[in-house]
Order: structure tokens, then sequence, then C-alpha cells
């Protein structure tokens, strides 16, 4: 491509004991007769660490090193001021994330990339899987896949599969297992890679997905090698336990549409999946709290049709009083185990789902968590799914952790009725309950989690450990359980002999595998363990962790790799960092940003500015013009809120109005990774236009907010108030100030503007438009623009936060509308058809007194279908 040729790709796996190290290597040469840029692109599970990443060009070698990220961040920091993508690595799918690096090379010259990652492997529903991400994008000579195995308890099945491959592809996959050995090839040549016998296209362009499973011949499998063991538990043939299951669901306003279509779809297909001595409830939450029955019912087919009648019938509208919704399903599976209505011997899970933030009844996120902690109190796990872009990910993850459960994300797509079946189905068999795996203390000095609250059919949990005594060879486990009949007990023993005797007929174990397992499981779980702690805790955490990523070269969160590139290479050290599920781990490039800009009808022309807080104590000094930088794609609302959302990558744009009346408060972006909240409060012309079916609004006052910092700034047409803390500062916007204090950083430009910064969020500037004092029907409003909005997390939400991610569109049925000169159209976005209609909106950046003519698709009603759930979502009761 582009004279850029891959000769070579290989994918190199090989699997020890659910353990998998992968190392992809892509070789290129540049066949032009200038410099080019070659891109190394791949994707990686999102459950993988980084270990290892080279570039070796002309026979020298530009090795990746791993560091603490605060070690790496001055390079880090170095690359963005030049103004490029400093990140790497970045979340790219459901299960994936994208690993991309590039280097000029001369012409002739060739390049070798070899990439290093590593995973345990998780059963789910019988099986280990292991996922490859296959996608060349160009045809390749020499193109390898090749997953070796090696399980010392015995191999009993093993498939593979790839999304992209067809009857003629479906040969070339060669798959061969017999005792402890398997192995798989996939090794297309040039033309059966093409998509059709004349095309230079590649067909390898999906998922290839490698399952197997082990013989059990005992519940369990116990290895030793050198100083560490690990121990896999998964016994079979147990009879299952009663479950008694709440679902707690989200039926607010939000969820109208096809996300309340498919949460009640899958509730109806889980329906028919409960089991006759299961007991069941169904909570719904939307400003009030509604439920099915008081109490917990057995699923009997009589009850579990009057439940599918109950399901069919909900509907959705109002607030998210979520706090109120959990705590009515807590105490009616409290009340039940109390009551003695559900069985002694039996299992009982909460399953919560949501697409939004609490903002009703209790709506403090601490005081929900802690109430919620209080009321499980450790007796049974609570799931959280969150579904679509607008939850606070975070805080359900932590709630989840905090008792025992786990949080999943679920993809608002055609598929999503099927994600929360999936989800129920890994939770629906549970076969042990209180299991603990109890190994000698004097002998063990570092101990994976060996307490897990339930066990579930088809999973397997995995325990790990280090020997006080690197030279011990020997030990005894002590397992117990709660199963369907009685409690279950045993005792296992393994010496390292046995281990030796079960690895030594095979060639390929890489280093010490068990070592770096634990460390990979304990890394692993320090790192969740995180999530919910505080204080000092989190600290010794963090450090463990850190010490741990760093000893292993694991790039963790807590770690980055710094991949040095040549030094004729014009580019700087660019940076490999791991995201965490739900923050935007990684800085984009401003001038080049992928997704879209948001911005909306300008009535003033604001000179674009990049603003590094000083963090120095506070100084009051007189502003000079406010520093230019290059223009960089910003979001803002502004006149009568019209919003305008450019979609560069479509050269086209999207707009819409909101119309409310003066007083209501409307929430405009909200980031609860950042702390960061910006509400603004409408207000009206002087008098009614008796003329106009609908009234004039504008921003009369904005609420910017950082609730980590406990920073406030309140903004009118007359005046500028921070408060900080109990601290309150206020100006006029006849002042001209620069005001500097730890977190924030504030600009004033006497009646044009402001500048504010704080933390390491985006910037924002607000724009003052004053109209003449006499007139007869305007007065003085404000305008919002978010500079390095790629600063906030992905999960920043609001009318305009929702639009900070890519958005993307389709235009069908172009046709005459009401309007000669405004034909309308049917746009498909979000998986929703609107009847739209073409126009034009102000773009006053340019022109502060005409502004610019900005084509663009108008959507009706308020943006409904365009914006999440509808516009009386985003009304709140107070600017903070």
């Amino acid at each position: 491509v582009n004279g850029i040729e891959i000769y070579s790709m290989k994918i190199d796996s090989k699997v020890t004991s659910r353990f998998a190290h992968n190392v992809i290597t892509s070789r290129a040469v540049n066949r032009g007769n200038v410099s080019k840029e070659v891109f190394f692109d791949v994707e990686l599970p999102k459950t993988a660490f980084i270990t290892n990443f080279s570039m070796t060009i002309d026979g020298v070698t530009y090795p990746g090193t791993i560091k603490e990220k605060e070690a790496a961040k001055k390079q880090y920091e170095k690359a963005v001021s030049r103004g490029q993508t400093a990140g790497l690595v970045k979340a790219s799918g459901r299960k994936t994330e994208k690993f991309t690096v590039s280097v000029n090379i001369k012409a002739a010259s060739k390049v070798t990339f070899e990439l290093t990652y590593e995973e345990l492997l998780k059963r789910l529903f019988g099986k280990y899987e292991m996922f490859i991400k296959v996608k060349p994008k160009q045809l390749v000579k020499d193109f390898e896949i090749k997953v070796d195995i090696f399980e010392p308890q015995g191999i009993t099945e093993l498939e593979a599969e790839g999304t992209f491959i067809t009857n003629e592809l479906q040969n070339t996959i060669k798959k061969t297992f017999s005792e402890k050995k398997g192995h798989i090839s996939f090794k297309p040549t040039l033309d059966q890679q093409r998509t059709c016998a004349s095309c230079s296209q590649s067909a390898l362009d999906g998922d290839f997905t490698v399952r197997y499973d082990v013989k059990r011949t005992t519940p369990d499998n116990l290895q030793i090698v050198n100083g560490y063991f690990v121990h896999f538990f998964a016994p079979t043939n147990l009879p299952k336990l009663p479950k008694n299951i709440i679902f707690v669901m989200d039926t607010s306003g939000s969820m109208s549409g096809r996300a309340i279509a498919q949460t009640k779809e899958a509730l109806l297909k889980i329906l028919d999946d409960i089991k006759e001595d299961d007991f069941f409830n169904i909570i719904l939450f939307d400003s009030r709290v509604s439920t099915w029955k008081d109490t917990l019912i057995k699923a009997t087919p009589e009850n579990l049709d009057e439940a599918r009648k109950f399901v069919r019938n909900i509907v959705v509208g109002g607030m998210t009083n979520l706090h109120g919704g959990l705590m009515r399903g807590i105490n009616i599976l409290n009340a039940a185990h109390e009551g003695n209505l559900v069985p002694k011997r039996s299992a009982s899970i909460i399953i919560m789902l949501t697409d939004g933030h609490p903002n009703e009844g209790v709506s403090n996120i601490q005081t929900i968590e802690t109430d919620v902690k209080n009321a499980i109190g450790g007796r049974y796990p609570l799931y959280n799914l969150g579904f679509g872009p607008g939850v606070d990910y975070g805080f359900l993850e932590r709630m989840a952790l905090e008792n025992k459960g786990l949080a999943r994300r679920i993809y608002p797509d055609s598929d999503a009725a099927l994600q929360l079946q999936g989800f129920y189905d890994e939770v629906s068999n549970p076969m042990l309950t209180d299991v603990k795996l109890n190994y000698p203390e004097n002998e063990i000095s570092d101990l994976t989690m060996n307490s897990f609250k339930h066990f579930y059919d088809g999973s397997e949990i995995v325990v790990a450990g280090r020997f006080v005594d690197s030279n011990q060879n020997h030990l005894t486990v002590d397992v117990r359980g709660e199963g369907a009949d009685d409690a279950l007990s045993y005792t296992t023993q393994q010496d390292a002999e046995q281990t030796a005797r079960a690895v030594q007929e095979q060639g390929y174990i890489f280093g010490e595998y068990i070592e770096r397992l634990w460390a990979y499981l304990t890394i692993e779980q320090l790192l969740e363990r995180r999530i919910a702690a505080t204080g000092e805790e989190k600290e010794n955490l963090t450090a463990e962790a850190l010490a741990l990523s760093l000893k292993y070269k694991f790039v963790t969160p807590l770690t980055s790799m710094v991949v040095t590139k040549p030094e004729e290479d014009d580019s700087e050290d660019v940076i490999a960092d791991k995201p965490i599920e739900g923050i935007d781990m990684y800085l984009k490039n401003p001038l080049s940003k992928p997704g879209m800009c948001v911005y909306a009808k300008l009535l003033f022309i604001v000179n674009l500015i990049s603003i590094k807080p000083s963090f120095i104590t506070k100084s009051y000094r007189q502003s000079s013009q406010v520093p230019v930088s290059q223009p960089t794609w910003y979001t803002s609302v502004d006149g009568d809120p019209h919003f305008i959302i450019s979609v560069p990558q479509k050269r086209d744009a999207i707009c819409f109005n909101i119309n409310e009346n003066p007083g209501t408060v409307l929430n405009l972006i909200n980031d609860p990774v950042t702390g960061i909240t910006v509400n603004g409060e409408l207000i009206g012309d002087k008098r009614a236009n008796s003329d106009a079916k609908i009234q004039n609004s504008y921003f009369g006052k904005l609420g910017i907010a950082n609730k980590h910092l406990d920073l406030k700034l309140t903004v009118t047409p007359e005046k500028i108030t921070v408060q900080n803390g109990n601290e309150k500062i206020a100006f006029t916007w006849l002042d001209s100030v620069t005001l500097e204090q730890p977190g924030l950083t504030l600009i004033i430009n006497r009646k044009k503007n402001l500048v504010l910064s704080m933390g390491s969020g985006a910037s924002f500037v607000v724009v003052l438009h004053q109209v003449w004092k006499k007139h007869p029907l305007h007065q003085d409003f404000l305008g919002l623009y978010t500079l390095e909005e790629d600063k906030l997390s992905e999960q920043t939400h609001g009318l305009l936060g929702q639009f900070f991610h890519p958005i993307d569109f389709t235009i069908l049925e172009i046709h005459p509308g009401s309007d000669p000169k405004k034909p309308d159209a049917t746009m498909v976005v979000k998986n929703n058809e609107l009847i739209v209609t073409r126009g034009w909106q102000k773009d006053y950046r340019r022109d502060p007194k005409n502004g610019v003519d900005i084509p663009c698709w108008f959507v009706h009603d308020n943006g409904a279908g365009l914006i999440d759930g509808v516009h009386t979502d985003y009304i709140v009761s107070s600017l903070f």
C-alpha cells in the first residue's frame, strides 16, 4: 500500500496451563524511491498486558522500555506539545485495544516490528477462549497464525474458527491434539487471501478464535514450579443450586425506544430459562420505584406467565432513582432470607441494569455505595450492567466490586438483548457458594484471592501463590464450599516432581510460566481492589501493583512503555499505555481529531487558546491578550440554544435547537471521571414575541464545577464568582484579571470573554454577548466554548458532552420539504430513522457581525432521536 509492502506477518501463541504468551511479528519494506511512513497497527485483547515491543530498521533495533507512568510523563508531554499523537494504545472495540506505531524508513529499507503480550485465559461455558484479531489490510506473502497449547492435565477438545473463514479458507486451518499438546496453524497463500480471484483486497479481516478444554479426572489441578504454585479448581457433575435472583431495571425516560425494547426481549428469554426451584422478582425504577411482587416468588409456570405479562407492559419515563430501586431489591432479598422464604442451600444474586446517572431520591454516589454495601453485608454478589455511553461506569464498577460482583458494559447495538442474555447465562448456574481454598499460612507468602462467593458451572477458580521457602516442593490444600445437598470438603496434595514429570515432555514452556501467571493474576486483582479503595489502602495497593508491573515488565494502568525512534525520524519518543475501561487514557492530536467537533451559533469571535495551569499561589495581575495557539476543534453552544455538530468524516454537520422556558437549567457537560460538570440556566427576551410560536431563549447563567477540587464558577452577564471550598471571590466584566491557584487558572478579558482551566480537564471559554441597553426585546447573554475536550473521559455526557464521542450518520431518500429551498430526508443515526431538513445555521467565528452560513441537517423536536434519551432528561434542578 502506497509503496510499503508488508511481506511477512506472524502471530505465534504459546499457551501453557492457560497462560498465553503471544508474539506478533510484522516485516515491511519500502518499495518506493523516497522515505515513507510505515504503520504497525494491531488489536489485542483488553484482558492482556503488553510485555515487550521493538522495531528493527536495517539491522538496528529500537526497543521499548517499560517505566513508571510518572517517569514517562515528560516524554509524553513533549510529544503532545509538538502536536503529535503520543498514545499508542487506545480502546477500539468491545473486547480489544488498538496498538499503533509508525516510523519513517528510507527507500528500499526494511523494518521489523515485534509486539509481545500475555494473558491468563479464562474458562467460560466449559471452554478456554483465545481471541486473535486478524486485519493485515493488504495481501501478505508470508502470513501465519500458529498456536501451541500445552496442558499437563491433558486436552479433551480443541477448535478454531474465524469470522472471515470461507469454505476455501477452512481447509487452511490445520488442527491436531493428543494427550497434553495441541497445535493449530493457519497459513493461507496469497491467492487464498484474496476476496476474489482477480482482487487485490485481503479477505483476512475479523476474529480468529481458539477454544479448548482440559481433562478433569479430579475437581482440581495443582502445579508447582520453582517456588511458585498455581491451583485450578473446576469440579464437574455437581448438582445445581437453586438460585434467588432479583432483577433491578432502570425504566427512566432515557431508556425509551430501542433500549427498553431490547431489555424486555432479554428479560422474556431469561424468564424462559429460569428453573422451577428458583425464586425471583423484578424491580423497576424511574422517578418512583415499583415492584412486580412484594416478596421473592417461586418460578412456577403460572408465576412465570404472570411475570412475562408484567415485562411486556413495562413503560418508561421520568428520572433515575437508582438508590431507591436497588435498596428495594436488597430489602426484599434480605427479608426472604430472614423469613426462610427461600431454601437454606441456595445462591442469591442481584442484577441491576441502568443507562444513566442517579438524579432522583438519593443521588450522592458515595451515599449510595455505602448504603448498598451495608445492606448487602457481603451475603451475595451484586452485578451491575451499564447500558450505553451515558453511565458512570466507574461508580457501577466500584459498587459491584465492593459487593463481590462485577460490572459489565452493554453496548447499544443490534445485539444488546443477546449481550444481556449472555451475561445472565454466565451466572445462571451456581454450583457452590462460599468457596474457600485454604493453604498453610506459614508456607505461603503471597497468595492471590482464595475465597469466592459463588462457583458457576463451566467456569474455573484460579489461585496462585509464592512459597516462603523457594525450595519447597510440596503443598497440601484444603477446599471447602456449600453445595446443593451438603457441604463440600476435601484435601488435595501435589509435589514439584509430579509437575516436573507432567511438563518434561514438552520443549516450549516460555520462561518461568507459573511465576508470570502468579504476577499477572496478582496485578489484575490488586488493580481491581484499587478501584474501590481510598486513602492509605489505595496508595499501598498502587505501590504493590506498580512494583510488580515494573519487575515483570507488564504495561498496566500504572506503567508506560516508551518507544524510542531513530534519530533521523523527526518525531519524538512515543508512549504505550494501558487504557482503563471507561477512561480515555490516551491523548489525541487536537489538530487531527478523528470523531467530530461540536460548536454552536457564535455571535462573537474568540481567540482559541491553550492554557497550562501553573499551579502557583494566588496572584492577580493585569491580563494581556490571551495567547493564541493553533486552532483546534472546539465545542460550544451559543445564541438561542443552537447546537451544531460538525462530522468531519462526512464533511457535513447536524444541528438542533433546545426550546425550553426561561429559568430551566440544562446539563451541558457531565464527566464523572474528572468531576467536571457544566450546567446552563436559560433566560428569555424582555417580553414575549406575540408573533412567534416558540420564544427565543439564551443562556443567562452558567455553572462550571469540579467536584474533585471543590471548585465552583458562576458566570452571569454581570459578574463572575469563584468559590473554592468556603472561600469566595467575585469579579465583574469590567475587570482584566489573571487568577492562578492550585487546580485553577482563570483569565478575564475585559468585556469580552473569560478563559478557565480546571485541573487536568478541559478548558472553557465563556463569551459575553452584550446588546444595546435600551433594546426593546433582547438582553445580554453568554456563549460557552469547550477546548481540549479530549482531556475529558469517555464517560462524558450531557447535551454537549455526549458529542465529544464520535458519531456517524447516513442520509437516505432526499425529497422536497414544506420549504422549496430546504429539502427533507431520512437520516439514520444511533440506529434511529429521523426525518430531517436541510438548512443553515450561522457560525460567527470568522465574521462576528454577519456570520457565515453553515449548511447542516436539522433534527426537529429538540434533537429527538439524535441526543441520548429526550431533552427533558437533561433538565436539572439547579446550577450545581
